[in-house]
């Protein structure tokens, strides 16, 4: 593949607020390159192109009927005005028993909240948690809204390199080399994105022991439990009844576009968490919240289960033909859909390398760029949330393209 350079990258990569002369905390905000790399997706395909997309994190299946019949009978029925700020009851409650079955937990209903989504609860709990001036300590690969958040809140992400070699997550040891003076507490994922990359419980343990040990506060991404390829998927609240989850129905539960997540907080947290909830976003939506009563349904269970075996099996192959591309990935693929891949044999600019994937070649792919300051010319995620043939015509493209 040829190199470009950086300058030739698809238009709005490169960008930040400060080049549009915004005032205050929003400047030096990055923008979110996988909705720029979707967006000229769309572009291409308006002039006539095939794109294939794996570039955006989003399960192609459409949301499971269960869900979609509930949601028609919630609107038939006038459900769509607002609800309590943290959400209805029935579905808090449906939330305890997950948490119950899955963790063997016990939680009160009143420390769970229905949110916009995973963004929404992550945007109550940044106003929650980060204070200006504060540090936040943070994965070098990780989700880029997080950075957003902690700078839109005047506090510093606090990016802590991890690699291969780390299974591109966190210890105790590394996170204790990357705290600061003014460190307040930590974002981590498991399973992470863009690697899916899950902490083992024996780490978890010693992270929650050394944050204690340096009165941190624990703020943990859950939105891709579900969809992991591990046999054990502790979550931070079977560790530390202090920490704070965020989760989504997005991505297991597969409701992307009807914008649902929830957050779990601390008790002495609730009553500020609730006033957030009111001011930043009244409710969430009504009829999504009646239609996800259903996600708990059997029937749906089943669905859902028979779409993570889809997602193992195309794991399964991405990564055997990634490998034989020279594409190197960690030693395996532990969680979420996306295969997290180093492209220094081909490239040092992955944002050069992407624009002439789709460019060139019609594959939508993400540069490591937007995870982090680190590394991230080095790598490109591949989201394997496209079907098997899909995929083959990826890989093939993508080969031909390795191959000039």
């Amino acid at each position: 593949m040829r190199a470009f350079p950086a300058t030739t990258g698809i238009p709005g990569m490169n960008s930040t607020i400060a080049a549009r002369n915004f005032p205050g905390r929003i400047e030096g905000v990055n923008p979110f390159r996988v909705l720029v790399v979707l967006n000229r997706a769309a572009e291409l395909e308006r002039q006539g192109r095939k794109i294939v997309h794996m570039g955006a994190g989003e399960p192609d299946f459409s949301t499971a009927e269960p869900i979609r019949e509930a949601a028609k009978r919630a609107l038939d029925a006038g459900f769509t005005q607002y609800t309590q700020a943290a959400g209805i009851p029935e579905l808090r409650e449906c939330l305890v028993a997950h948490y119950r079955e899955r963790h063997g937990l016990e939680l009160p209903a009143e420390r769970i909240l229905i949110t916009l989504g995973a963004s929404g609860g992550l945007a109550i709990l940044s106003h929650l948690l980060v204070r200006p001036g504060s540090g936040v300590l943070m994965t070098d690969p990780s989700y880029p809204c997080y950075r957003s958040l902690v700078r839109l809140a005047g506090a510093e992400p606090q990016l802590l390199p991890v690699g291969v070699e780390d299974d591109f997550q966190p210890t105790a040891e590394l996170l204790e080399q990357g705290c600061r003076g003014n460190t307040a507490g930590l974002w981590l994922a498991s399973p992470g994105n863009p690697t899916g990359a899950v902490i083992p419980r024996q780490q978890l343990h010693r992270i929650n022991d050394w944050a204690e040990a340096k009165g941190l506060y624990q703020l943990f991404d859950e939105t891709y439990h579900g969809l992991h390829y591990v046999d054990d998927m502790p979550s931070i609240l079977e560790i530390s009844p202090r920490a704070f989850v965020v989760n989504s129905f997005s991505k297991y539960f597969g409701m992307t576009g009807w914008r649902l997540g929830w957050i779990v907080v601390p008790e002495e947290h609730v009553e500020a968490a609730n006033i957030l909830a009111q001011n930043l976003f009244i409710s969430p939506s009504s009829f999504s919240q009646r239609a996800a009563l259903a996600a708990f349904e059997p029937e749906a269970q089943q669905i859902f289960e028979q779409r993570r075996a889809a997602f193992r099996e195309r794991r399964d192959y991405l990564a055997a033909e990634l490998g034989k591309l020279g594409m190197l990935l960690p030693r395996e693929i532990q969680g979420a859909f996306y295969a997290y891949a180093n492209i220094a044999a081909f490239s040092n600019d992955s944002e050069a390398f992407c624009r002439e994937l789709l460019e060139n070649h019609g594959v939508a792919i993400t540069p490591g760029t937007d995870f982090g300051d680190g590394n991230g010319n080095e790598y490109v995620r591949l989201a394997f949330t496209t079907g098997m043939e899909e995929l083959r015509l990826g890989v093939e493209r993508l080969r031909r393209a390795l191959d000039r």
